[in-house]
């Protein structure tokens, strides 16, 4: 069987960098070793940002392994909503690809948002970074992307609940956000935007949680939700902007993830 951490992908290395120091991590606690293969996108970073090769993604990839004479997968998703769209469309292209290839073999671990462990990294994040800035019960944002499926709003709705209730008076108020929505009615469950409530925020210290698991186009140096961050900032200048680490980087993220590895071997070999 070939374990495997899959990410959505992105063309900035950093991103594809940090699955790989994931999955490396992951394989040293769950005594395996687990490969680093994006979904998508990540073949078209230049192999000369990467070191140890260029990126791979997960239809050549799976062609390969095939080729060679492997049937079984066990996938283990790095993304903080296996039942949203993309988990959705993860999983249809491995059907396509059982077709075209002859057949194998594929099943998911447990994800992040199965269970406490996301509220808990949350938490933790929160707190770190309140300490580091100084900031005394700050406004709390946690924010994920948006998108057309419900279930990912869902996952963000109840890790802030958890957050709010173990984090209780060391901050002030906690809201959840997206990023963004797609357009047309039917997503109302995305709001409310990022952007709409650092402007009900008006001024004082906002901290934002990005409900997101590396940098990337969109959370990190340069991203998205640091775009949207400033823009509120110059529209009011009593704003102040803070952001927490990301999930994935959080020691708990690999924890919760090579126990989720250890638990599905040890099914697997459960006659």
């Amino acid at each position: 069987m070939k374990v495997v951490l899959v990410d959505n992908g992105s063309l900035e290395p950093a991103a594809h960098a940090g699955l790989r120091a994931a999955a490396a991590a992951i394989g040293a606690k769950a005594d395996v070793r687990v490969e680093a293969v994006s979904w998508k996108h990540s073949d078209r970073i230049p192999p000369a940002a990467l070191s140890g090769g260029p990126a791979r993604t997960l239809a050549p990839w799976i062609r390969a392994q095939v080729s060679a004479g492997e049937r079984e997968f066990l996938l283990v998703p790095f993304f903080i909503s296996p039942q949203g769209a993309i988990g959705s469309a993860l999983r249809g292209d491995l059907v396509r690809l059982q077709r075209e290839t002859g057949g194998f073999d594929f099943s998911f671990t447990r994800g992040l948002a199965d269970g406490a462990a996301l509220a808990e990294i949350v938490a933790d994040r929160v707190r770190q970074a309140a300490a580091a800035g100084g900031l005394r019960r700050p406004r709390v944002i946690v924010v994920d992307h948006g998108g057309p499926s419900r279930a990912s709003s869902e996952i963000r709705d109840r890790v802030a609940g958890a957050v709010r209730a173990e984090l209780g008076k060391s901050v002030g108020p906690l809201g959840a956000a997206s990023m963004e929505s797609p357009r047309g009615p039917g997503f109302e469950f995305n709001r409310p935007l990022l952007a709409d409530l650092l402007a009900q925020a008006d001024s004082g210290d906002v901290l934002i949680a990005p409900l997101f698991l590396l940098p990337g186009r969109h959370a990190g140096p340069g991203g998205d939700l640091g775009r949207i961050a400033r823009d509120a900032q110059a529209r009011l200048p009593g704003l102040r902007c803070h952001f927490t680490e990301l999930v994935g980087t959080h020691p708990g993220a690999i924890d919760a993830l090579a126990g989720a590895v250890a638990s599905a071997l040890g099914a697997e070999a459960t006659p």
